[in-house]
Parts: structure tokens; C-alpha cells; sequence
């Protein structure tokens, strides 16, 4: 496993992040297998291969993503070797107050947050999603406050429009408030709409990167069928994968995947990966894991570097998919 820092910042993370959007969801998904009786063979398989951080939400699986977390990893390592992420903004109830990032919301869903998470801090506190009604100053201000609390470290957002997340770091320096050190947004082969300005914005700005669904959702370890499914239980339940979204352009970047993973040795979804890796803004892939080999892959793949002409090969295909 490589390790670096998350941006701009002194908070070391291993170049593979392992998600907790599966955790708590048996029996609400087809392919949602990680439940608390499961999950600490994931989590030790995870802290064996040199994973040290690990991503959840408030809204994952109601609460019990963080509650499984809080529960079985937090027992099973130091508080200080790991980084712990979360997010916040989606909604919760239909209580008015319980969603968006106001104060109100975000100071009753941090201490709501650590409870289940049963911990005293959280590492990396993220915007999950911008509420219409808030404005940005007064979200920041309130951020501030929890990172000066003591119980967050540093702050970070998710999918939002470039130019909102400007505003987020822009009025971060112009007040003296804490800054955003990471940015969880779509990216990966097949989606690469973050290229036009998020990514730019994140590199210039010390932002680290930690895409999720690096893999498309299953789609770049390439064993889908074009006429739909495929050999896993995600490719056989997931509606998002049998929905027919797939463009030629993207089986072509499968194929070619397949050609430049045997050249290394590797396998497709490895080779996913490292393409991610090589970008100069990224930090942390986050990936979901279903079975234990999973991880185990994902680790090798911080050892596998692309020549520029096996990453030009990969990304010549790639239509976008809103003209500029």
C-alpha cells in the first residue's frame, strides 16, 4: 500500500479508501452484503492490507453504516491510526430542520454523528450535498465552529458545481476559516465530466481528490455483457447497471482495459485504479467492496504505473457527455 497526504494538508491517507455505502445494507440491496456480523472481516482484511481510511455518511443505510463502523473498526484499531470520513447534508427525516447544511442541522448531526460513530472526532467532515436554502458563509462559519470544537480535524465537500466549491474555499481564506482539504466527487474512466473544471479547480487549489465509484459501479472491472448483467451480484440486482446507460465509447475503454491489463499483469479493475492514481490530483480512491479479494486488489494497484502511451490509449475513446 502507498500512503500520501489528503491535499494540501498533514493528514496522511492510504491511496485507497474503503467506502461504507454496502455497510448495513443486507436486506436492502441485492449486492448489499455487509452487515456487523460480516464486517470485521472486511474491516481486518482492510486494516492488513495498509487501508487506513475509511469513508461513511449519515444518510448510508440510515445511520447504520456509521453505527456498524463505530461498532466493529473503531474496535478493532487505535484511534490514531486511522482516518475516519463522513458526510452530511442529505436528508434524514421529514422533521423540517433534519437535512441541508444549516447551523442548526449541522450542529444536532455532528453530535448525532459521533455517537453512532463512537468516537470523540471525526478526521474528515464532508458536505455531502448543498441545501438551496443556506447560504455558503453561514455553512463555513458553522463548519468552523465544529473544526474549533475539536470535534472535526478538517473539512471537505462532494458533488456540487465548480464554481460553489470556489466559494467554499474563497470565503474559507477570506475569513479565516477552516479550508476544505479533499473533494469526493464522480470521477473515473468512463466519467470524466470533473476533468472541465472540478479537477483543475481541486489541483490549483491543494485540494485532494477521493473520487467515488472509481469503478463505475462494477462496470470497469469488465466482466459486463452488453446485453446486460454480468457474473457479479452487483451486475445482477444493481438497477443503475442494467439501466442501459453505457455507451458504445465505454464498452470500447472496457476493451481496451482488458488489452492493457494483461500487458501488466494486472487485472482490469486494478488497472482502473492505477489510471486513477497517476492523476496528479488525486489522493484516495474510494472503493466498495463486496468480497475480501476486493481489497486485497485494490491494494496492489497503488503498485502499478501507467507509461503515458498505455494512458493515452485508455482515454482516447472517451466521449463527453455535455457539450461545453
Amino acid at each position: 500500500m502507498k500512503y500520501g497526504p489528503l491535499g494540501r494538508s498533514g493528514l496522511i491517507v492510504s491511496r485507497i479508501c474503503l467506502g461504507g455505502n454496502s455497510w448495513g445494507a443486507k436486506g436492502r440491496r441485492g449486492w448489499g452484503k455487509f452487515d456487523e456480523a460480516e464486517a470485521p472481516a472486511y474491516f481486518k482484511r482492510a486494516l492488513d492490507v495498509g487501508i487506513n481510511f475509511f469513508d461513511t455518511a449519515d444518510n448510508y443505510n440510515a445511520g447504520r453504516s456509521e453505527e456498524i463502523m463505530g461498532a466493529t473498526l473503531l474496535k478493532m484499531a487505535r484511534r490514531e491510526e486511522i482516518v475516519v470520513s463522513t458526510k452530511v447534508g442529505i436528508r434524514q427525516s421529514p422533521v423540517a430542520n433534519d437535512v441541508g447544511t444549516g447551523r442548526k442541522h449541522l450542529m444536532a448531526s455532528i453530535d448525532q454523528q459521533l455517537r453512532r460513530l463512537q468516537t470523540d472526532y471525526i478526521d474528515v467532515y464532508q458536505v455531502h450535498r448543498l441545501d438551496h436554502y443556506t447560504p455558503i458563509e453561514e455553512m463555513m462559519y458553522s463548519f468552523d465552529q465544529i473544526v474549533r470544537s475539536g470535534k472535526v480535524r478538517y473539512i471537505g465537500g462532494s458533488t456540487m458545481p465548480a464554481y460553489k466549491f470556489a466559494q467554499m474555499i474563497m470565503i474559507a481564506d477570506w475569513k479565516g476559516y477552516a479550508r476544505p482539504i479533499a473533494m469526493q466527487n464522480l470521477y473515473n474512466m468512463i466519467q470524466r465530466e470533473e476533468e472541465r473544471e472540478m479537477n483543475r479547480l481541486c489541483q490549483e487549489q491543494g485540494v485532494g481528490l477521493i473520487p467515488y465509484s472509481p469503478l463505475a459501479r462494477g462496470f470497469l472491472a469488465a466482466n459486463r455483457s452488453r446485453e446486460g448483467g454480468g457474473d457479479t451480484e452487483r451486475s445482477k440486482n444493481d438497477v443503475q447497471v442494467q439501466a442501459g446507460t453505457y455507451r458504445d465509447c465505454d464498452w470500447e475503454i472496457a476493451e481496451r482495459l482488458k488489452k492493457v491489463a494483461v500487458g501488466k499483469n494486472a487485472s482490469p479493475a486494478q488497472t482502473a485504479l492505477a489510471w486513477l492514481l497517476s492523476k496528479p490530483y488525486m489522493a484516495s480512491p474510494i472503493i466498495g467492496a463486496t468480497n475480501l479479494d476486493q481489497l486485497t486488489s485494490a491494494a496492489q494497484a497503488t503498485e502499478i504505473r501507467l507509461t503515458d502511451d498505455e494512458a493515452k490509449l485508455l482515454e482516447e475513446p472517451y466521449q463527453f457527455r455535455v457539450s461545453p
